[in-house]
């Protein structure tokens, strides 16, 4: 068995890493023309495709970080991210301030998440 299944690989990254029960994210951005509300909408978007195609979902999230460019956009950003996340699913987060690697991005979020145990019944 594979201890370590890569989803979208390429030269530089993976978009998604399983190993054993953990699913872990590449940082997911938004459209550069975006403001703040809808590039975090994006992320999360992104964040649910991902987590679905890894067998996952974002009531298993288990820990998120986001980087936001400008800490002034922490309060918008929590407004799309409060209607999200599902009740009593809160992951462990953590957010900071942090260059992102282009300048009209406003927001980067990165996943860890557990995957559904039906999947480690099938030895996936």
């Amino acid at each position: 068995m594979n201890d370590i299944i890569r989803h979208g690989t390429k030269q530089r990254m993976s978009a998604a890493v399983r190993h054993g029960n953990t699913i872990y994210l590449a940082g997911q951005v938004g459209n550069a023309e975006d403001g703040v509300a809808d590039q975090t909408r994006t992320c999360l978007e992104k964040v649910e495709e991902l987590l679905a195609q890894m067998d996952s979902d974002k009531q298993r999230i288990l820990q998120t970080t986001i980087w936001l460019a400008d800490m002034a956009d922490f309060a918008e950003m929590n407004a799309v991210w409060d209607a999200w996340v599902p009740e009593g699913h809160a992951p462990a987060r953590a957010c900071g301030e942090s260059k992102l690697a282009r300048p009209e991005l406003k927001v980067e979020i990165l996943v860890v998440a557990a995957a559904r145990p039906r999947d480690l019944e099938r030895g996936r």
